[in-house]
């Protein structure tokens, strides 16, 4: 039987970023392909399933052809035991990418080789750098005619301020694309394009010397040569602990559509990639291999089944080993509960787990026990940090359209804000329920969601508000009577926090002058120290 530690290192847990359509999605399921869980994988293209994607799995992003959501996958390679977190790539549901990296211990950023560094992409790349996770860049659609691959790592470098080192190379690019050389391993594998199923090699070459090359790749063998040269001539070798913090990214190229260059990626990342790291809590750090379990709720998401109406929490195993039916302490409700049907997941399937270990995304049935960001020990109060919900950007006022619904709108709205699909804000004046969101795009979701998963009608009345602040004091008079006079723009929030929207930054930075006794924080973070 494996000890934790062993256990510990079998295990590579990690999220895949990208701009919208990059082929993130894609990219993921060639992975699995890889892996053995799944024979043949769909195809997106143009924006429209052709199959259903195995992480994508709520009907509006059948619909939409993105990804709205993140979805939970896990499958062996080379004994080792790999997590993929699919994360959304659409900027409105970026609060969910965010929170989910908060999950991972690595990260592979998809880029497309025709598009470039996107904005998305700089966004994202912000967050890893803050918290400098590393990363693992992958180039896609080399089968397109896209920008000149030096190009494009000039471009990584200016635009995600990251040193680059490229580990593999692509033989030429769009109608002509012959595969990718190896330059971590130093060797080329030249594939047959093949969107479904994975290929053996045609040919393995481990000297580009050998008169092999010239016979395979004819008129490509010399500027091969030529660019791997200058590549070893300009670019830093590979430094394993460069990357572990942040400070270098490697660089794969390759077609995830055809499954060009996805065996070298996945195998560099399970040679370099980092396995389940320490974290930070509010009070001490927390080490992987510690024998008490310890893990936070980084995602919710109700409906997973809409045959039974479940509710599904994702928890990050941080140490320890989870076990099925053991009691373990909610921190924030301060009482001992137990999970009877814990799950792992690969897209859609679940399967019932015994027991988990630091780095596994463990899935717990809930009942409405947990928020975003609870913690459960074995009797340990702390709080793993870094998880917070961010000022919404866009506010709409809710207004119901099935009266006689009233109890599955309340219901659907508490389900779905708990996921973080939103935020619901109550005003006391007529109850006023205010949504607001970081994105148009999560409006659509939610109206959708609540009619077809609940039955209930509603619609959005856009408000003038651009910002919302979470109030504190330490003079409660003093926050009394700023609510009192601005009643109009004061609120709760689902923790019956006090709220102020304010209707430009303009604005709230006069409030903020004219207030010095008041906190108004963007972020809430602060809950947790309250």
């Amino acid at each position: 039987m494996a000890t934790l530690r062993e256990e510990i290192g079998k295990r590579k847990t990690f999220a895949i970023i990208s701009h919208p359509d990059a082929g993130k999605t894609t990219l993921t399921e060639k992975l699995l392909l890889f892996g053995g869980q799944i024979q043949a994988a769909g195809a997106v293209k143009s924006n429209k399933i052709v199959k259903s994607t195995t992480s994508d799995f709520m009907a509006i992003e059948k619909q939409r052809g993105i990804s709205v959501a993140t979805s939970v996958m896990s499958f062996e390679y080379r004994d080792l035991k790999i997590n993929i977190l699919d994360t959304p790539g659409h900027k409105d549901f970026a609060e969910d990418t965010y929170r989910t990296l908060t999950a991972v211990d690595s990260v592979i950023l998809v880029i497309d080789s025709v598009k470039g560094v996107e904005a998305q992409t700089e966004r994202l790349m912000e967050v890893c750098r803050m918290r400098r996770t590393p990363v693992i860049v992958f180039i896609n659609k080399l089968d397109r005619e896209g920008q000149e691959p030096f190009e494009l790592l000039d471009e990584i470098e200016a635009k995600l301020a990251i040193r680059v080192t490229p580990l593999s190379w692509p033989i030429s690019r769009g109608r002509t694309f012959k595969g990718v050389y190896n330059r971590f391993e130093r060797r080329l594998n030249l594939f047959r394009p093949n969107s479904e199923r994975v290929e053996k090699d045609i040919v393995q070459i481990d000297d580009l010397s050998s008169p092999l090359l010239d016979e395979q790749i004819d008129d490509f063998a010399a500027k091969l040569r030529e660019d791997i040269t200058l590549i070893d001539g300009v670019y830093d070798r590979f430094d394993t602990e460069a990357y572990l913090t942040g400070d270098i990214a490697p660089v794969f190229f390759g077609s995830a559509v055809n499954n060009f260059g996805i065996r070298e990626l996945l195998d560099a990342f399970c040679q370099i990639a980092p396995v389940p790291r320490p974290r930070m809590t509010d009070t001490r750090l927390i080490e992987p291999a510690e024998a008490a379990f310890s893990g936070f709720v980084f995602k919710i998401h109700a409906n997973l089944d809409p045959k039974h109406r479940n509710r599904m929490v994702f928890v990050r195993v941080c140490s320890g080993t989870f076990e099925r039916s053991k009691y373990y302490h909610h921190v924030r409700l301060d009482k001992e509960l137990r999970f009877a049907a814990p799950v792992s997941f690969i897209g859609q399937k679940k399967e019932t787990i015994d027991e988990a270990y630091p780095g596994d995304v463990v899935g717990i049935f809930d009942v409405g026990n947990f928020k975003i960001g609870d913690t459960l020990t074995e009797g340990e109060r702390f709080n793993f940090q870094g998880i917070p919900s961010f000022s919404p950007e866009i506010f709409k006022l809710l207004t119901n359209k099935s009266f006689e619904k009233v109890k599955q709108l309340e219901k659907g709205l508490a389900q779905l804000t708990d996921e973080g699909v939103a935020q619901l804000f109550v005003q006391e004046q007529g109850r006023r329920k205010i949504v607001g969101t970081v994105g148009q795009l999560q409006f659509e979701v939610l109206q959708y969601r609540l009619e077809h998963e609940y039955g209930a009608l509603c619609e959005f009345v856009p408000l003038s508000f651009t910002k919302a602040c979470w109030l504190t004091a330490k003079d409660p008079k003093k926050l009394e009577e700023f609510c009192r006079y601005r009643s109009n723009a004061i609120a709760l929030d689902k923790d019956d926090h006090i709220v102020f929207f304010a209707d430009s930054d303009y604005m709230l930075q006069h409030h903020r002058n004219e207030n010095p006794d008041i906190e108004f924080h963007t972020t809430s973070e602060f809950k947790r120290a309250l």
